[in-house]
C-alpha cells in the first residue's frame, strides 16, 4: 500500500497567486516522477476569501487543515486589509491553533546570484511560539506593559516544553544532514531563561548520540554568520534571536527572496511558508521570484517523507532540489532580482524541465 499525502493550497495575497501555483506545479511534477500520491485541497484565504466568503480566514478552515498532512501558505498582506469585521490576520490564529512551535529557515548560497560566499548551506531552527514576542508568550493580555508613562516592561517566556520541542525538531533535521547542531543563546546573562533552553537541548541530545553539539553565544554568532558561515550546519535558538539571525543569514545569500521556511506544529503538521511579504507593488506583473515558495514546498515534502516514512516523498524532494539548482545556474531560468532574465513562469518552467 503506497502512502499518499493530503496537502492544502492557500494562495494568500498579491504575489501569492503567482508563486503558490508555481510551487504546486513543481511539486506535482516531482511527485509524478517518483509515484508519490498527493491529494491537493485548495482553500480560500486572504483578500479573495474576504470578497467571496466574508472573511479572510473562513470558518471551518482550521478544522479542515487539521485533518491534512500539511499545507502551502502564500504570503499574507494583512496590512492592506480593509477595516471590516472578518478582515483578520490568520497568522496568529494558525500559529497558536496548530502550535507551530518550530520555524525552520535554511540559508543556502547558489553561485552567480551575488551571495557573499558561494558555499553556505545552513539551517536555523527558531522557536516560534514563546520568547520575547509579546503576542506569543501569554494567553490573554500582552507580554508588554507600561506601569507609568516613562517605564515599559517586556517579559520573555521560556518553558521546558517549548524548548524541548524545538530542540527535538532541530536534532531530527541535524540527523538527516551533517549530524552537527549548534545551540545559540546567551546564558551568560539570561542565566535562567537561556539556561533552561540550553538544559532542555542537552536533555534531548541524549536521544541523538550521533549528533555533535556545540554552543555559541548569540552576539558571537552574529559575527560568525558574517565571517565563517560555512562552519555551521543546523542551528537552534530562541524566538527573537532566531528572528534576527535568520534575516541576517538571508542577507548573506541574496535577501528574503531566497529565504524559504517550514513551520512544524503539534501532531507533526507541516506548513510551507516563504518568509517574505506579499509584495503588492509587483503583484500581477509575472516577475516575482518563486524560489522561496518552491523551496518551502520542497522542504515540506522532504520533512513529511522522513516523518511519515514515505521514500517516494524523500526522492521527490531530492529531485526538486537538483532541478532548482539547475534552473538557478542559468540566467535564462531565474528572475531579475537574482541576476536573471526570466519571469515567474519561465523560472517555474525551467525547474519543471529539469525534473523531466
Amino acid at each position: 500500500m503506497s502512502h499518499h499525502l493530503v496537502i492544502g493550497i492557500l494562495n494568500g495575497d498579491d504575489i501569492g497567486h503567482e508563486i503558490v501555483p508555481a510551487a504546486v506545479e513543481v511539486t506535482r511534477a516531482a511527485a509524478a516522477k517518483t509515484g508519490l500520491r498527493i491529494d491537493w485541497r485548495p482553500m480560500p484565504i486572504g483578500r479573495t476569501a474576504l470578497d467571496t466568503h466574508g472573511s479572510t480566514f473562513p470558518e471551518g478552515t482550521m478544522e479542515t487543515l487539521a485533518r491534512m498532512d500539511g499545507f502551502i501558505l502564500g504570503p499574507i498582506g494583512h496590512q492592506a486589509y480593509p477595516k471590516v469585521p472578518g478582515a483578520i490576520n490568520p497568522h496568529p490564529i494558525m500559529r497558536k491553533g496548530f502550535n507551530l512551535y518550530a520555524n525552520v529557515r535554511p540559508t543556502k548560497s547558489f553561485p552567480g546570484l551575488g551571495a557573499i560566499y558561494d558555499d553556505i548551506d545552513l539551517v536555523i531552527v527558531r522557536e516560534n511560539n514563546e520568547g520575547f514576542q509579546p503576542d506569543r508568550n501569554v494567553v490573554a493580555g500582552s507580554g508588554e506593559f507600561r506601569p507609568t508613562e516613562d517605564v515599559t516592561i517586556s517579559v520573555r517566556v521560556i518553558t521546558r516544553a517549548g524548548s524541548s520541542r524545538v530542540a527535538r525538531a532541530a536534532f531530527e533535521i541535524a540527523q538527516q544532514r551533517k549530524k552537527r547542531l549548534t545551540l545559540v543563546h546567551k546564558n551568560t546573562v539570561f542565566k535562567l531563561g537561556c539556561g533552561m533552553f540550553v538544559e532542555e537541548c542537552h536533555r534531548v541530545a541524549k536521544e541523538f548520540p550521533d549528533v555533535t553539539v556545540d554552543e555559541v553565544i548569540v552576539d558571537t554568532m552574529a559575527m560568525r554568520l558574517i565571517r565563517d558561515p560555512q562552519s555551521f550546519d543546523v542551528i537552534v535558538t530562541t524566538n527573537m534571536f532566531g528572528d534576527i539571525l535568520t534575516d541576517e543569514a538571508a542577507g548573506l545569500v541574496g535577501g528574503l527572496g531566497m529565504a524559504p521556511g517550514l513551520c512544524i506544529g503539534e501532531g507533526n503538521l507541516a506548513m510551507a511558508q516563504a518568509t517574505h511579504g506579499s509584495a503588492p507593488d509587483i503583484a500581477g506583473k509575472g516577475i516575482a521570484n518563486p524560489f522561496a515558495m518552491i523551496e518551502s514546498a520542497r522542504m515540506m515534502i522532504e520533512w513529511l517523507g522522513h516523518n511519515r516514512k514515505i521514500p517516494e516523498a524523500v526522492r521527490a524532494a531530492k529531485m526538486m532540489q537538483d532541478a532548482i539548482a539547475t534552473a538557478l545556474a542559468n540566467p535564462a531560468t531565474r528572475t531579475q532580482d537574482i541576476k536573471g532574465t526570466a519571469g515567474t513562469a519561465e523560472m517555474t518552467a525551467g525547474i519543471i524541465r529539469a525534473i523531466g
